[in-house]
């Protein structure tokens, strides 16, 4: 690979840390292990309840009123609009809280309201995806579930591209008002069947899968 290829190639993973807010990566996803440890290979428990995101699909039901019943997507700015009501705010909110807020709102045309939201189609906020970027056959950004793993993550991108460089991968965790890095071991793991560096995967992770020079 020429000199040009590979400054190209940082350039590009610099772009991708700055954009992502991850200051604190640099280049090191483009290099060795380094002093990065590897990831816990146990998940902390979580009683997290899922919030809306845009692009979730909303199916409100309001019982005995069909006519107000409705499924609707969450556009992009986080907002819905359901028969009476417009421009409601969803994201980031439980569809609980969703449901309280509509029937709170129709008290005004409908007595006694029950209301009940179902999210049919996941994406979620960004808190609770799990973003992949970098040498993975279909980078992109897949709605966290409940024990996840790299593996299954993996399976949805698709796997690792010839050019990937899987042990040197990079797993990004917020924590606490910064972040901490990880190192995976992407290669054993799905092209040499080591299931030991699969690793669970919490919401918000993002793992960088950088492309090998040599």
């Amino acid at each position: 690979m020429s000199a040009a290829s590979n400054s190209h190639s940082l350039l590009v993973f610099s772009a991708l840390a700055a954009f992502l807010g991850l200051s604190g990566l640099g280049l090191s996803a483009c290099g060795g292990s380094g002093s990065r440890p590897d990831a816990p290979v146990t998940a902390p428990e979580t009683t997290e309840t899922y919030r809306i995101g845009p692009g979730d699909t909303l199916r409100v039901f309001v019982w005995g009123n069909p006519g107000l019943s409705e499924t609707v997507p969450v556009r992009p700015d986080g907002r819905v609009s359901v028969p009476l009501l417009e421009d409601l705010e969803v994201a980031n909110k439980t569809p609980s809280e969703v449901g309280r807020e509509i029937e709170q709102r129709l008290q005004v045309f409908v007595e006694d309201p029950l209301v009940t939201v179902i999210v049919s189609d996941f994406v979620g906020p960004f808190t609770q995806q799990v973003r992949v970027v970098g040498e993975a056959t279909e980078p992109q950004a897949i709605p966290y579930r409940a024990d996840m793993t790299a593996l299954d993550v993996m399976i949805e991108v698709g796997g690792l591209t010839e050019f990937a460089a899987g042990n040197r991968s990079t797993l990004v965790r917020r924590a606490g008002e910064g972040t901490t890095e990880y190192r995976v071991r992407l290669d054993d793991l799905v092209r040499d069947g080591d299931i030991s560096a699969n690793v669970p995967m919490q919401p918000g992770d993002v793992l960088i899968i950088p492309e090998s020079f040599f």
